[in-house]
């Protein structure tokens, strides 16, 4: 008598193709990080979380709160603290008090750091459109809006 394999019961499977489907999503954005991560330092000689507080910088023009940087990105204060300090230095961004208040940084992109980032963000750009060229606009708007959904789920959830 030849013994069946177990059952498994849609649930299972549906489990299993959620699995798979995680793990190509983990592979396909590092393997597009990693291409972000090298061009941005060959070519510009900056990380990827300055290029992502100069793009949040960017997004608001007349500047943030320390605090706001760190919640659009998802990071603690400290670790844009010093992602802000070399960009200063840089003079990529200027920092100033908020009415006066010393606890509160206030920081907005230098006309250098638009520049500068105006040229990252075409090259940045440029990349990921030829690394996810065999994806259509339709599939892209499909499939951003399918993630967008399931960051509301999960958002919800916290």
């Amino acid at each position: 008598m030849v013994n069946a394999p177990p059952s498994t019961s849609r649930g299972d499977s549906d489990s299993k193709a959620r699995l798979r489907l995680w793990i190509r999503l983990l592979r396909a954005t590092r393997t597009v990080e990693a291409q972000i991560r090298d061009l941005l330092k060959r070519q510009f000689n900056v990380t990827v979380p300055r290029f992502d507080v100069m793009a949040a910088l960017h997004r608001a023009p007349e500047g943030m709160l320390m605090s706001e940087i760190s919640r659009s990105l998802l990071v603690s204060n400290g670790n844009v603290t010093g992602i802000v300090d070399r960009l200063v230095s840089d003079g990529f961004v200027v920092r100033s008090q908020r009415n006066g208040d010393r606890r509160t940084s206030f920081v907005r992109l230098t006309a250098k750091g638009r520049a500068a980032f105006a040229e990252m963000s075409a090259a940045h750009e440029g990349r990921i459109d030829r690394l996810l060229a065999s994806v259509t606009a339709r599939e892209a708007a499909q499939l951003s809006a399918t993630l967008k959904s399931f960051r509301s789920d999960w958002e919800s959830e916290t």
